[in-house]
């Protein structure tokens, strides 16, 4: 061939990616959306040479497309109007705007409750205010300390744009405003990132991860709280550990339980697993680090400001059940109350959530050493994540969040995935009304109620999903690709094509024969 034969210039690699996988030739959705471009790949098209829009790039102009939604959509509360009978400007919210519109977000009414406004230095600052019981009770910054000095940060730089408007003629807003869009520009960025490492992790299914990039429940709760900031040192972390770093691996861990405990529950999987496998010094490495990190982030304020420090800890310990748990679902049809004293605290609740908790990481422990083929590692933490916040006592709407990176990981089938994420992103239309008065509410609390519980049905429905497919994985489409071929676990690091050295054995019974033997294959360059 000389390069004469085509319209442009050959490039100096002309190697092909025979490997990856076409969702276009595979899934029903991706090809009748691939008609608005120009239909499905062709049966002779060169995969892998592309110059310009790498699948990497389009997930990334995806996410970026649904991040620019998810800000408008909480664009309605950041409107501001006169004060009554003055001139002075402030947030409109007056005739339950941010109900009414949906667009609510934790962001804006934390920036005043936690006192950001102020400068206080969270942690050693403190307040008081009355607990749900009427007692007056001294309060602190109530998130970890990565996100509680996130948000400190993004305050100052509110502060500084203020600062530079007075003096400068800057254009700005209310500073509650820009406090708002300085935390939304962070969290974007941060989702980025999540999108990025799981792009990366997923290997040859690496377009599985638009599903993650365009999902409903990032346009409706990506700025809703500052959960983006875990979502990204997790995907990070097993990203790193995909690529046989344990100790990488742990410090993302560490920061990421800093900023939410629940990245910490990928120890649980790498644990099983890693029993199963003999890799129990990649695990001891893993978690040392983890904790190591962890314990560098937060001794600072460890030792000077204890009180502050823990603060985190009692309010989730003291906090009640929340609206979207199946607590608040048997509370509101039996009326029972858990026990729960005026305060809302229930310790009823705290031992039946930890209790239930406990049990489902032991199903999970069984489940990966009794699988007739090891586990892969997405498989497993999406079982942790799902089951934690079935059983929990907080179910937080932003919450969902943390299942999206790890569902497409464990489970890329986009029909049930988009079913999911759909249902889950409205039940925010309910919840909403549950704020409203009588007189303008739209929907009745039942309403609400049904839809926690079929949320939570469909969460259910995709870890039995992930459980059938754990035993019969020559199912799994992660595994078995449409161009041929078996992987073991593309996102397993050091588990992956690693023979089993501990297994709990079965009874011997008429079952489908285990899947065949992974070939090793080394990664093929994203081109």
């Amino acid at each position: 061939m000389t390069q004469w034969d085509s319209p442009t210039r050959l490039s100096a690699d002309l190697r092909e990616d025979s490997e990856r996988e076409l969702p276009t030739r595979t899934d029903v959705i991706a090809r009748e959306a691939s008609i608005a471009v120009g239909g499905p790949l062709g049966l002779h098209a060169v995969v892998g040479r592309s110059r310009y829009f790498t699948p990497l790039r389009v997930i990334m102009l995806f996410a970026l497309i649904a991040l620019a939604l998810g800000w408008y959509g909480k664009a309605a509360c950041l409107q501001q109007a006169p004060k009554a009978g003055t001139q002075t400007l402030e947030l409109d919210w007056s005739q339950h705007r941010q109900y009414i519109a949906m667009c609510y977000s934790d962001t804006v009414p934390l920036y005043t409750a936690e006192r950001l406004d102020t400068g206080a230095l969270p942690y050693k600052s403190s307040w008081f205010q009355k607990g749900p019981d009427g007692a007056t009770e001294q309060r602190y910054m109530e998130y970890p300390v990565v996100t509680g000095m996130y948000m400190y940060g993004a305050a100052q730089v509110a502060h500084g744009w203020q600062w530079m408007h007075e003096h400068w003629g800057v254009p700005s807003a209310l500073d509650v405003v820009l406090f708002f869009n300085v935390v939304a520009l962070g969290l974007a960025l941060f989702w980025l990132v999540t999108i990025w490492a799981t792009a990366l992790t997923a290997g040859v299914r690496i377009w599985s991860a638009s599903i993650a990039a365009l999902s409903p429940l990032v346009m409706v709760h990506i700025f809703t709280n500052f959960d983006a900031i875990a979502t990204a040192l997790l995907a990070l972390a097993m990203l790193a550990w995909a690529r046989r770093n344990p100790w990488a691996t742990g410090i993302f861990l560490g920061i990421g339980v800093a900023a939410k405990l629940y990245p910490g529950l990928l120890l649980i999987p790498l644990l099983v697993l890693c029993l199963r496998a003999g890799k129990v010094r990649e695990f001891t490495v893993t978690a040392l680090v983890a904790v190591g990190t962890w314990l560098v982030v937060n001794l600072p304020f460890i030792v000077g400001t204890p009180t502050g420090w823990w603060e985190f800890f009692r309010y989730n310990s003291d906090r009640g059940i929340d609206p979207d748990t199946w607590f608040n679902v048997v509370s509101s049809v039996s009326n029972y109350d858990w026990g729960a004293a005026a305060d809302g605290k229930s310790a009823l609740v705290n031992a039946l959530s930890l209790g239930l908790f406990a049990l489902v990481c032991v199903g999970i422990a069984f489940i990966g050493l009794h699988a007739p083929t090891r586990p892969r590692l997405a498989q497993l933490m999406f079982l942790v994540v799902a089951g934690f916040l079935v059983v929990n006592k907080v179910w937080s709407p932003q919450y969902s969040l943390w299942l999206v990176p790890l569902a497409v990981l464990a489970i890329p089938r986009t029909k049930l995935l988009i079913a999911w994420m759909v249902l889950d992103a409205l039940v925010w239309v309910p919840r909403m009304g549950l704020y409203l008065p009588e007189n303008v509410k739209w929907l009745p609390e039942p309403y609400f109620i049904g839809a926690v519980v079929i949320r939570g049905i469909a969460v259910v429905g995709l870890c039995a999903l992930v459980v059938w497919e754990i035993y019969h994985p020559r199912h799994d489409v992660v595994r078995n690709t449409s161009r041929g071929g078996f992987f073991d676990d593309p996102g397993g690091g050091v588990l992956d094509n690693a023979p089993d050295t501990l297994r709990l054995r079965r009874r011997e019974r008429a079952v489908e024969p285990d899947a065949p033997e992974p070939e090793h294959r080394e990664p093929v360059p994203q081109l």
